[in-house]
């Protein structure tokens, strides 16, 4: 599971306010690149505290506690990430201290929630292995082949020439033996090859 697209979220502690950036990066140049944006934009911020994890088995992992008391801020950032189930993401926690201190227990709490709350309501998408097919019939069968489809591929184009050419990605093995039913065996699927499909996770925002 991936971020879809970068996502921020800011939660108050204490009066401090706590603003988690998130990044998908799947490399050190682009997660460093990233931690440094964000500096620039919070010159001011007190902290800029950081973990990111990548590699297909997020073997590249690295946190940074950026002047909170050691192990308070990078370490609990980086266990938010790894229990969250994303792979390549970077996570940047900037702090603008409100006057209360935490203590290190509270702010082992503090960094840990703002990554697990941003992570949770960040829009993601999961790697799908979907099979690629054309299908070529008809005019007669459009309003029947549009049903049989539409809750178990996703149509991807469709070509109205001499015959209606579809082509379309899907998980359900059984959908060219449907369409063969269908057909009675007329306009049988063509597979094209089976891919890499990024679908969209939904988000729970309870």
């Amino acid at each position: 599971m991936r971020l879809k697209e970068d996502f921020h979220h800011s939660i108050v502690i204490e009066r401090s306010e706590f603003i988690c950036y998130l990044r998908k990066c799947l490399d050190e140049a682009q997660a460093k690149e990233f931690i440094q944006q964000i500096r620039r934009l919070h010159p001011e911020a007190n902290h800029h505290c950081y973990a990111y994890i990548a590699g297909q088995h997020n073997e590249l992992q690295r946190s940074n506690d950026a002047g909170e008391p050691s192990g308070t801020a990078g370490v609990p950032m980086l266990e938010a990430l790894k229990l969250s189930g994303l792979q390549d993401c970077c996570a940047v926690t900037v702090r603008y201290f409100g006057g209360i201190k935490l203590g290190a227990g509270g702010l082992v709490r503090a960094y840990s929630r703002s990554v697990s709350e941003t992570v949770k309501l960040a829009p993601k998408v999961e790697m799908v292995l979907m099979d690629r097919y054309t299908l070529t019939f008809s005019y007669d069968l459009i309003g029947k082949l549009d049903y049989l489809l539409k809750d178990q591929a996703d149509i991807l184009t469709k070509d109205y020439g001499e015959q209606v050419v579809y082509e379309f990605l899907t998980t359900d093995p059984t959908v060219a033996e449907k369409v063969q039913e269908l057909t009675s065996g007329r306009f049988p699927c063509q597979w094209i090859a089976q891919e890499w499909v990024e679908k969209e996770c939904q988000v729970n925002k309870s």
